[in-house]
């Protein structure tokens, strides 16, 4: 390899140019580097609009800051790839890592095809802290448990940032170039704004403001004390190298706890990785055999829980939440998830599809599993026990109702905390469609009918 011969650099989920480990590979390979994005319809059909058009968004920052430079293709990644790296005489094509069980698959299938070309396939980096499957027991299997994956994790460490910015090479021309499409019709949602410097904005914002509060606050979605990163980091417009780079030396309980968020994003990728199947089917094989409801009314409840009609204020307020802005509260989405597997009886992957629709960060390894455990089939020792009640967990984590009034207009009227209590409920406002302590008895049995206890 020379020099003199450029090379590509195929972005995916890493729609920045700081941090970028790839990048900097690139560069030790070729002063010459083609920026490339692939429109891919195999993950844009089943992305919702919210997704979708935070993407686009991105792409077109990404290509304001490579001044105009991005080389955007629409089409199969294998055909797209090789010939965008033919046009220019590439000697190599460069990427960040992708764990996912599809993203696997078409990598496999684009490194062959440029081999038949005699251009060489590089992988370098990837979207987590720690890449996936390298965090291991002494005997090399993976862990199943979180507490045991991030002590190693935490003695592992993890890389400093790449110094990498746009000025590191010379951006080859792109030829014939597609348009960046114009976002989707998003109605009156309204998604934060997208792509490197709106993330490191956010990030520095929550650093001087919030971070030593992030422990105390994040379970009050009354309260705006979440990282809100999660659309930047499931884009890559900024990379948790970074995040961790800025953190180290604090030991407060907020940045602790953040290190603590970074490592289950990881510890997810890393399930998956070993465990690809886990995307569409139960961690834990006995919950194959656990029975869910079926027929006309499930169907009925599984739309109330999507609109937010349940008649359990703090769910009904994340179901909203949702829709109105494709991101919901980690709390509260434990409650919602809770609720639909345990008091509503209907299967996780219902669930699942419906978040991976709606939510701008929707990410697969990290959705799908926290999911599974909610739901109990996923990697933790019982969590099938924790049964949330939804009315305590609103007095709890809302004390005040301030969140829930935020998001239920029928609920606005009713002051404090009472907005929990049934007995303020307003005529516009549905009635509870289960009694949670009966489901909660129907859940434990069905439990019980697949474990013998």
């Amino acid at each position: 390899m020379t020099m003199e011969a450029p090379v590509v650099l195929w972005f995916r989920r890493d729609l920045r140019l700081g941090d970028h480990a790839a990048l900097l590979t690139a560069a030790k390979h070729s002063k010459h580097v083609l920026a490339l994005y692939v429109l891919d319809d195999r993950l844009l059909k089943p992305a919702g609009s919210p997704r979708t058009a935070f993407l686009l968004a991105s792409l077109r920052e990404l290509d304001a800051a490579l001044g105009g430079r991005l080389l955007v293709r629409h089409g199969d990644p294998v055909g797209e790839v090789v010939a965008a790296a033919r046009e220019i005489g590439a000697s190599a094509v460069h990427v960040s890592a992708d764990s996912g069980p599809y993203g696997r698959k078409r990598d496999d299938a684009v490194a062959n095809a440029l081999a038949q070309h005699r251009i060489e396939w590089v992988v370098t980096g990837s979207p987590y802290a720690v890449t996936p499957g390298r965090v291991t027991k002494p005997d090399g299997s993976p862990y199943r448990v979180f507490t045991p994956f991030h002590r190693a994790w935490t003695r592992r460490g993890v890389a400093s940032p790449a110094e990498t910015s746009a000025s590191i090479v010379d951006w080859v021309e792109p030829g014939k170039s597609l348009p960046i499409p114009n976002s989707p019709s998003l109605g009156d949602l309204r998604l934060p704004p997208a792509g490197e410097a709106a993330a490191l904005e956010a990030w520095q914002a929550f650093l001087g403001h919030d971070v030593e509060h992030y422990a105390a606050e994040r379970d009050r979605p009354d309260h705006e004390g979440t990282t809100r990163m999660s659309p930047y980091l499931r884009w890559g417009n900024i990379h948790p190298r970074t995040m961790l780079a800025d953190l180290a030396g604090d030991s407060s309980d907020g940045a602790q706890a953040l290190r603590a968020e970074l490592c289950w994003r990881d510890f997810h990728a890393d399930v998956l990785w070993h465990r690809p199947e886990t995307a569409r089917e139960n961690y834990d094989r006995r919950f194959d055999r656990m029975r869910y409801d079926t027929g006309a009314q499930a169907q009925e409840a599984f739309e109330q829980w999507c609109a937010g009609r349940t008649g359990f204020p703090i769910v009904d307020a994340g179901m909203r939440q949702l829709l109105a802005e494709g991101w919901m509260h980690n709390r509260v989405r434990m409650i919602v998830a809770s609720f639909l597997v345990k008091d509503l009886h209907l299967p996780w992957w219902w669930g699942a599809r419906h978040f991976m629709r709606h939510l701008v960060d929707g990410d697969l390894a990290s959705n799908q599993l926290n999911w599974q455990w909610v739901a109990g089939s996923g990697t933790d020792a019982a969590p099938y026990f924790r049964i949330f009640n939804p009315t305590t967990q609103g007095t709890k984590f809302d004390p005040q109702g301030d969140y829930v009034r935020r998001y239920v207009p029928e609920l606005r009227g009713v002051a404090g905390k009472a907005v929990h209590a049934p007995a303020a409920r307003p005529q516009d406002y549905p009635d509870p469609i289960v009694d949670h302590a009966e489901e909660r008895q129907i859940a434990l049995q069905r439990y019980g009918s697949i474990t013998g206890s």
